[in-house]
């Protein structure tokens, strides 16, 4: 999110000073490495939880799915674009086409997503989506899957467009371009606190063995789950009441290169019965560093911990008068979340392969390995007097635009450009709309509804995947 946010910054205004403090000592080591996310370029071709089924059995309401898809698209030209100037580097570098699919299993699940197909293949955005209860058809996208199966009634659907993206790679080398056009970047660097000056400025005090001060005129806060803490610590009003829901993941792996030939897809089901969306348990190809290996989860616990490099003093410490009722009532509200969490924390191995099989019915435990990912500190907000637990991405930004920061986590990363150019339009709402040039040389159609017009939709996407090395 930073990085990106650094590009359009210097794109706009290559005079502009910037500079970039990181706990760690690289960048893109917490939840945008490769390894704690799972990769997947969200644009809701395989994920129900972006167009659930409707109550009564009638055609679900694509809309969420669309401005998903809406908002992957607009990264995608803006990270087109950055192969073009030579700011990314090679595509393959740090994305790869992998199709999508939903798999689900049962005669009620099976007829939701016939009617999720019969809907989105109607859409410009989603052209090309297959739907099969075909087992040998089924058998020839993902074997793996279908080997072994006794399934009565499974049903899959599947488009050739899905990509798996490495964000780490991705983020070093837009941090890389940034530094070598004369951004400061320090490691190692821990923000204390934040203080704003009468003239709206900013003081940013960094820790270490001698106190540093540093004056900003901005300050963009993307520290992940610390951003909480640290939009707290700056006192802006508008974090009144908000909190932070923290939630482990942990998934199988496997490099056993018979299993990784004969799974090429990400496929995605749906969550059990009071699991949180991020949860959806899915059997991924992941691409890192060149290698493909397979993965499998998420298992989801709780920690916490509001990053996978914290403490486990960050969620006690973020408990403030003002925020106690909102974390008191989503704590009553979801008793459900938190009992299924703990389960899914005493689960043991066996258990866990047993979850794997419902994917892979032949699936031998000594092939896979356990491994922690990332975590993911949900958004708590406040409504009212109590609160609500949501689980997309949330801009907080002071009144008079002079700090910005980002909460929560999924679609994260694969929206980045759409989110940032709104936390840009929260910081600069007076020239905001004098960056449209410049905006649209990163994005074509940038404030263009793509999905309502069929021949642009398959122009721009026939585009950025010849770019970007794709398939269209």
């Amino acid at each position: 999110m930073s990085a990106t946010l650094g590009v359009l910054l210097k794109a706009i205004n290559p005079a502009i000073s910037l500079v970039m403090f990181e706990r760690l000592d690289r960048v893109a080591s917490e939840s945008s490495n490769p390894w704690n996310n799972a990769g997947t370029g969200h644009a809701a071709l395989c994920e129900l939880n972006y167009m659930p089924d409707s109550k009564d059995g009638s055609l679900p309401d694509p809309s969420k799915a669309i401005a998903i898809n809406e908002q992957f698209q607009v990264s995608r030209q803006f990270w087109s674009a950055l192969v073009k100037q030579g700011i990314l580097h090679e595509p393959a570098s740090f994305i790869r086409t992998v199709p999508h699919m939903t798999f689900v299993r049962g005669e009620k699940d099976c007829d939701y997503l016939k009617r999720r197909h019969e809907v989105l293949s109607q859409q410009p955005l989603f052209a090309g989506m297959e739907y099969s209860t075909d087992l040998r058809k089924i058998a020839e996208w993902i074997p793996l899957v279908a080997d072994g199966r006794q399934d009565t009634k499974i049903a899959v659907t599947r488009t050739e467009q899905g990509t798996d993206v490495d964000y780490g790679s991705m983020t070093e080398q837009m941090v890389g371009w940034l530094v070598s056009k004369g951004m400061t970047l320090e490691t190692n660097v821990d923000v204390k606190n934040l203080y704003q000056f009468g003239d709206g400025k900013w003081q940013v005090w960094l820790g270490g063995s001698t106190p540093r001060f540093i004056h900003a005129d901005k300050v963009f806060v993307g520290a992940g789950g610390y951003a909480l803490k640290l939009l707290q610590k700056a006192a802006i009003p508008e974090i009144r009441g908000y909190g932070t829901f923290p939630v482990s993941g942990h998934f199988l792996r496997t490099d056993n290169p018979d299993l990784v030939s004969r799974h090429k897809a990400k496929v995605y089901s749906q969550a059990d019965v009071g699991a949180p969306p991020m949860s959806v348990p899915h059997l991924d190809t992941r691409v890192v560093d060149g290698k493909e290996s397979l993965l499998f989860g998420p298992y989801a616990g709780l920690n916490p911990k509001f990053l996978k490099h914290g403490s486990i003093l960050d969620l006690p410490g973020s408990l403030k008068w003002h925020n106690l009722l909102p974390y008191l009532s989503v704590a009553i509200k979801n008793l459900g979340l938190v009992r299924y969490l703990i389960g899914e924390i005493m689960k043991s191995k066996k258990q866990k392969i047993e979850s794997l099989r419902a994917f892979i019915p032949t699936a031998d435990p000594a092939d896979w390995t356990y491994y922690e990912a990332g975590q993911r500190a949900q958004v708590i907000k406040p409504v009212g007097q109590s609160g609500t637990l949501q689980f997309g991405t949330e801009v907080i930004s002071s009144t008079d635009g002079s700090i910005a920061g980002l909460l929560g986590a999924s679609p994260g990363a694969s929206v980045s450009v759409s989110v940032m150019l709104d936390v840009l339009q929260k910081m600069e709402p007076s020239d905001f709309d004098s960056y449209s040039k410049q905006l649209r040389k990163l994005i074509p159609t940038y404030n263009l509804d793509l999905n309502a017009d069929a021949a642009l939709a398959k122009k721009t996407m026939a585009a950025t995947a010849k770019t970007l090395k794709l398939k269209a």
